[in-house]
């Protein structure tokens, strides 16, 4: 194994495997493999990329580190030259939240510092200039994400937010420095280790720049960001001959289907818009998961009574209605609820023969992949820019499509079942 990444949902993780497994056009990527928390055994020698997805990002910090410092020692035994620490492309977080504990934990143990943080995906939207944080032409803290349930995104001045969490100063190196290549990068970084900065918020507005971090950070021993920073680490190692450049494999499951969403983001909900036009699709009423009125059992009947017709049950609300489910039951109760929920209800599906899963939120996606219990997930083809389709193997094999919550296009549904089809 040559990349480790120590991803901090399992959404992130699906999403910066895509990226290692697609690599660049005409170059190829690597074999990527996505463990569902750090494996008990040793992986497959024909590994080149490991994902290792936790469920760390909304946790205490002190179990996001000493599982993140698990995840980091599981993969060093696997041989990795290069770990990242992968966290959202929209930084999701709060003041007092996990990104900068990890990330310092990580470079402590690995002995480093000058360490980039850039969460930038320009295919989804992301941009870092100057330090600040875009979704497409908004300030972070003007796009929506001000309202995330969970890690409600206030500042878009990710080195000010990042310092709130972090012990030391944080670093930057603009995009001016960006653009006159991998020795200035490398020359900006270096004088930020030398100032103690452990780590240093990198700018980056297109996909060249990331290449160009990519090729700048090409020998460091730790590398923190969202999904695009890893989209020129794999040419490193298949320039060097470690790599073939083989990548993303191909598959196709075909058989009933089903899409559970519970992300409120407004990616999601315009695709649960779109996806109910022409779709059996039913609401959950959060009041009676609450209350035990609603159960899995009513959800699973309802799925598999509409498959062949691409069915899909949802918790995606406005901002306004989820801020009132959270004042009238508790924040931490109506999470917790919902994804025992989803998570009860996948069960169930796969129980019955359900061999295509979508499932659209990260918090979703992480109950429901935990609940499954499949140690591995071979990375498929990309769906939809950071979304690729996933495969867990066995007798009877089940495709899936783990989303975050901002990501995929109005018609991602339809077009994730298609390909995880085959089709």
């Amino acid at each position: 194994m040559l990349i480790g990444v120590i991803a901090d949902d399992f959404t992130g993780a699906s999403d910066i495997a895509n990226t290692l497994a697609k690599g660049l056009p005409g170059q190829g990527g690597l074999r990527t493999v996505q463990y569902l928390g750090v494996p008990k055994e040793a992986a497959a020698r024909n590994v080149e990329a490991g994902v290792i997805a936790l469920k760390s990002r909304s946790i205490s910090t002190e179990l996001a580190v000493e599982q993140s410092l698990d995840a980091m020692h599981w993969l060093l035994e696997q041989g990795c030259q290069q770990i990242v620490f992968k966290y959202c492309s929209t930084f999701d977080s709060t003041p007092g939240g996990n990104i900068g504990p990890v990330g310092e934990a990580l470079a402590t143990a690995l002995g480093v510092s000058g360490v980039v943080a850039c969460p930038a995906f320009p295919g989804a939207g992301r941009t870092v200039y100057q330090g600040h944080l875009f979704v497409n032409d908004r300030l972070l803290n003007e796009s929506g994400l001000q309202n995330h349930p969970l890690n409600p995104m206030t500042d878009a001045d990710i080195r000010r937010w990042l310092r709130l969490q972090t012990a030391g100063e944080v670093g930057h190196v603009g995009i001016d420095a960006v653009r006159r290549g991998p020795a200035k990068i490398g020359s900006a970084l270096r004088q930020c280790a030398e100032e103690r900065r452990v780590l240093v918020i990198v700018d980056a507005i297109t996909d060249e720049d990331l290449v160009t971090i990519g090729r700048a950070v090409a020998d460091d021993r730790l590398i923190t960001g969202g999904s695009g920073i890893a989209i020129g680490l794999p040419g490193n190692f298949i320039e060097r001959g470690l790599a073939k450049g083989t990548g993303a494999v191909d598959f196709s499951v075909d058989g009933p289907e089903a899409i559970l969403a519970g992300s409120c983001s407004g990616a999601t909900r315009g695709q649960v818009e779109r996806h109910s036009m022409l779709h059996p699709s039913l609401p959950i009423d959060v009041a009676g998961v609450m209350d035990g009125s609603v159960k899995a059992a009513d959800l699973t009947s309802f799925l598999l009574s509409h498959t062949g017709n691409a069915p899909l049950v949802y918790s995606s609300s406005t901002p306004e209605e989820v801020q009132a489910s959270q004042a009238r039951f508790g924040r931490e109760k109506v999470a917790a609820a919902l994804d025992d929920l989803f998570a009860t209800t996948a069960q169930e599906l796969v129980k019955s023969g359900i061999r295509r899963l979508v499932v659209a939120g990260g918090e979703t996606s992480g109950a429901v992949a935990s609940a499954l219990g499949y140690n591995a997930l071979t990375i498929g083809r990309e769906i939809d820019p950071g979304v690729p389709a996933l495969l867990a193997e066995g007798e009877r094999p089940v495709a899936l499509a783990l989303k975050s919550g901002n990501f995929g296009a109005p018609d991602f549904f339809k077009k994730a079942l298609q390909r995880l089809a085959g089709r």
